[in-house]
């Protein structure tokens, strides 16, 4: 069901104020102006007509930024088809690494490197486990999606990881993970491990900008327990990716969260998890909302989809090697447009006539950005709607 507020509206009614009270950066700047226009005539689109009974629908294209709630859908289906192609028969396991928020202030200055560095240091946590024989004695690999949210838009860096309960040992042999898959490794000496190697390089990326850690933080950060989170989701393989899914393509907030848009502020579903994870609405003021979704821009082209180890890019060739050995049968490879994505996967038929749900939809002409249909068509699809009341 369509949304009944976007964040689209959200940026028009106070992105001005907003840009006033918070100058903010040039790309966070490019990212609100797409989400204002995603859609909308200023992006260009077509114009597609029934077949059978002649109806008109006009499309406008869409922004394709991976910070708009409205591109997201398809990009994450066609993710998802492309992960179920390096599925072992494994229990996976969903982990996730997050900041304290002591160190909120430096993502704010320096979120590049921050981010860069909490990939890392989770990275080389779970490498260190899988390579020791007592728990694993096996070359890992893992998915990593970075959030950067909390429920009510504030600052919390953290990382999911999807990681198979199991590695390749150096004699190339799959080699499943212990204690009957049960447990991935133990999670307070994860905490530990993953403290200690952030902060080792933390200490030397503070003094890469010419800073100093104070001493009051730096023991406060050494004697906080740092959280990691593992759990074995209760799913095969297939259903695990399905799972990530929901997290990959995410952002800061959807369109259907968004309850109430007046009085110059912005009302919102959050799930308060220090409470059970009941729903609740939290109501801010439309600056306040726009300076708290920028906080989870991401910087351009950083990365926030990583893959390691196995499951990485380059090691595709002896990752179909282990498929071959476990009897996995993987489906020819083939290339889906985004309209059998929607109709196989999003139960959305975009070729159907939404008027006489028999005929097909077909481009009859598309437009330029900022050039609408001639006048003649809109004159049409005007009446159109008058008489179907739409």
């Amino acid at each position: 069901m369509k949304p009944v507020y976007e964040l689209a509206q959200v940026v028009s009614l106070f992105k001005t104020a907003f840009t006033e009270r918070h100058p903010p950066l040039d790309h966070h700047l490019s990212v609100l102006y797409a989400i204002e226009q995603c859609r909308t005539a200023a992006m260009g689109g077509h114009v597609d007509a029934c077949d059978q009974c002649g109806h008109l629908r006009i499309s406008y294209n869409s922004c394709r930024n991976r910070h708009c709630p409205k591109c997201q859908n398809t990009n994450r289906e066609r993710w998802i088809e492309a992960q179920e192609k390096n599925l072992l028969p494994a229990t996976y396991f969903h982990v996730v690494f997050t900041l304290p928020q002591e160190l909120n202030i430096h993502c704010l200055h320096h979120p590049k490197e921050m981010y860069d560095l909490l990939f890392q240091s989770s990275k080389q946590t779970i490498e260190a486990f899988a390579k020791d024989p007592k728990c694993l004695g096996a070359q890992p690999g893992f998915i990593r999606v970075l959030h950067t949210w909390g429920q009510n838009l504030s600052l919390h860096p953290h990382i999911h990881m999807i990681v198979p309960g199991g590695g390749i040992t150096a004699k190339g042999c799959w080699k499943q993970a212990k204690n009957k898959g049960k447990y991935l490794f133990p999670v307070k000496a994860m905490g530990i491990v993953f403290k200690n190697k952030f902060m080792q390089d933390f200490l030397l990326l503070v003094q890469s900008w010419g800073q100093s850690l104070d001493k009051q933080m730096r023991r406060n950060l050494y004697n906080k327990k740092w959280v990691v989170y593992a759990k074995q989701p209760f799913m095969g393989p297939k259903q695990v990716i399905e799972y990530l899914g929901r997290y990959t393509h995410k952002i800061a907030i959807s369109n259907h969260r968004i309850k109430k848009i007046e009085n110059n502020k912005v009302s919102f579903s959050y799930k308060d998890y220090a409470h059970g994870g009941i729903q609740k609405e939290m109501t801010l003021d439309g600056v306040e909302f726009l300076r708290r979704f920028c906080l989870h821009i991401l910087p351009p082209r950083f990365m926030k989809i990583r893959h390691y180890g196995f499951l990485s890019n380059r090691a595709r060739p002896e990752l179909k090697v282990q498929q071959a050995q476990l009897d996995v049968v993987i489906q020819p490879d083939r290339k889906k447009d985004w309209k059998e994505i929607a109709k196989e996967k999003l139960n959305f038929d975009a070729e159907q006539c939404p008027c006489c749900k028999t005929g097909r939809m077909q481009t009859i002409l598309t437009f330029e950005a900022h050039a609408p249909p001639p006048l003649w068509l809109m004159k049409k699809y005007r009446e159109q709607q008058m008489k179907t009341g739409t």
